[in-house]
């Protein structure tokens, strides 16, 4: 994987984020769901804000510690995604968001690894 903003990992976690943005209007719009709908609207999105920002880090350590918050966000979509469907407001629709996160969760860890260990 190339490093840098124009990465597979920076472009899949914009991919993500349009997804999420599309899942939090569904949610807000036909389910009237809001505060559920804000939690992974803020945690979807803020995984690739974080991951953006690490490319543009000052230092290792800093790159380091943008992506280990990346990958905290995506655990945390992890989280709603499982409580959202537990509770009837996941719809099979929505199943690219639950592969798109789990993708970019395994891309993160393998960076992390490999900056840690590197």
């Amino acid at each position: 994987m190339t490093m840098g903003a124009n990465s597979e990992l920076a472009k899949y976690s914009i991919d993500l984020s349009i997804e999420i943005v599309g899942y939090y209007k569904w949610l807000a719009g036909e389910k009237k769901e809001f505060v559920m709908s804000r939690q992974i609207l803020r945690s979807g999105t803020s995984i690739g804000a974080n991951i953006h920002e690490a490319y543009y880090a000052v230092s290792k350590p800093d790159f380091i510690a943008k992506m280990q918050i990346a990958l905290k966000e995506c655990s945390e979509t992890e989280y709603w995604i499982k409580i959202l469907e537990a509770t009837g407001y996941f719809d099979y629709k929505f199943n690219v968001i639950k592969e798109k996160n789990t993708s970019i969760k395994r891309m993160l860890i393998a960076t992390l690894n490999t900056s840690k260990n590197g």
